[in-house]
């Protein structure tokens, strides 16, 4: 209450009272978009993913292969983790999606190799079954072979 009266006097007071609300208010909503250095969270067993969200040292992305450098399902990226390169796919995000892809409350991604072969033998969280269609079209015009990240999935949403 006692902020509510401050602000109300000050804008009455003063036309640069607009740029004041602003540091005291955040004014923008929060991004939830997977960028360079956003963490992720790796939902498969690999041991190398394992001993990271162990330690509370989840991934950080490095790098995004794609034309926006703005993650989404289906990417692939390239994430620093213990001190190493792996690659990745992303299968689970934060950020308001499109008709009938669900949202996550985490980032998500699964580590593979560098011929699309996952690192782990399980997916602990039900992934999309967009990212089926997403996957074959980028196993068709990119060569590597995704469908054993599909083949490892316990469950879809």
């Amino acid at each position: 209450m006692l902020i509510t009266k401050n602000v109300k006097s000050l804008l009455s007071r003063t036309p640069s009272a607009l740029k004041l609300c602003s540091d005291l208010y955040h004014t923008t909503p929060c991004l939830h978009h997977i960028k360079l250095l956003t963490r992720l969270r790796v939902v498969d067993n690999c041991e190398i993913g394992r001993q990271a969200m162990a330690e509370g040292k989840p991934p950080r992305v490095i790098a995004i292969y794609n034309q926006t450098h703005i993650g989404t399902i289906g990417d692939k990226v390239l994430v620093a983790i213990k001190g190493e390169k792996k690659k990745g796919i992303i299968v689970g995000v934060k950020k308001h999606q499109k008709p009938h892809i669900p949202k996550t409350d985490t980032n998500n991604v699964v580590l593979i190799d560098d011929s699309g072969t996952p690192l782990g033998t399980r997916i602990h969280v039900p992934i999309p079954s967009m990212l089926r269609t997403i996957l074959k079209e980028k196993t068709l015009s990119k060569g590597a072979d995704y469908t054993k990240l599909l083949a490892i999935a316990t469950t879809f949403i």
